[in-house]
């Protein structure tokens, strides 16, 4: 849950209506440079940078360096662990009826011209080393336990890995190949979330950053070239249970009482 200073920086920085339209552009296309959002909406580069600070400040946006290049992501967690604070369980499938309706009319009104899927980026803050948390992304025994699948690979750049059902079955959900392993630091892996089937499609890319500070941990999962919108929903709601589940097993030893993406199943 968040932390009371941690709303507060929230909403003050939810407040503006300027910081809310560096939201919605960077919801549009998210990963855009300080020059790119400049350009977008006529500012001036020190104000943006302000504007820009205070959002970070809020864990609203996620700066991740490309090179040379600081590209900035929208980040969900704080809003949607507002909105699990606020909104009661008994409101969610009556407000998720009434999104739907508006979305559906949405789209009715929009052009058909195909529109990319945008990357997905999610933080987390963990207490627990650097080593601890490269463990629990790596080690077979430990993705079981908190994910439900039993990821496999010796996690050297080239060799294969998968995502594989702990039920006795051995089916693999999704596969891929190790891009980068840097211990402790990196991981970058390609998601293909329907090995096997044909045609094939390229597959997403997920990076795993570990930046520890102190005695905790600043994770970042970034989730690239996703194929379609469908596919960045399930994820929307897949990798903040995924990433509960692991921040509970490290934190207190033990995984939450329920399969947190159940929740969601339940409710939708």
């Amino acid at each position: 849950m968040l932390e009371a200073t941690t709303v507060d920086l929230v909403f003050k920085a939810l407040a503006d209506p300027t910081r809310r339209l560096l939201l919605d552009r960077l919801r549009e296309h998210n990963g855009q440079t300080l020059r790119e959002l400049c350009e977008r909406l006529n500012m001036a580069r020190q104000s943006a940078t302000q504007h820009l600070d205070i959002l970070e400040q809020a864990d609203l946006v996620t700066v991740i360096r490309r090179g040379r290049e600081r590209l900035h992501y929208l980040n969900p967690a704080p809003i949607h662990e507002i909105q699990e604070r606020w909104i009661s369980e008994f409101d969610r499938p009556r407000l998720q009826a009434i999104s739907a309706i508006k979305n559906q009319a949405e789209e009715y009104a929009m052009t058909n011209e195909p529109t990319s899927v945008p990357t997905y980026v999610y933080v987390t803050y963990i207490r627990a080393s650097a080593e601890q948390v490269w463990q629990a992304l790596t080690n077979t025994d430990l993705t079981a336990r908190y994910w439900g699948h039993a990821n496999v690979s010796d996690w050297r750049p080239g060799s294969t890995w998968e995502h594989r059902r702990v039920d006795g079955s051995g089916v693999v959900d999704v596969a891929g190949h190790v891009i980068e392993a840097e211990s402790q630091t990196r991981l970058v892996v390609t998601f293909d979330d329907a090995p096997g089937t044909e045609p094939s499609r390229e597959s997403s890319v997920v990076t795993f950053l570990i930046e520890p500070h102190h005695d905790i941990v600043r994770l970042t999962v970034t989730h690239e070239n996703l194929p379609n919108q469908a596919m960045l929903n399930g994820i929307a709601h897949g990798w903040p249970a995924v990433l509960a589940n692991l921040k509970s097993l490290l934190e207190t030893g033990e995984v939450l009482p329920q399969a947190p993406w159940e929740m969601y199943r339940a409710h939708a």
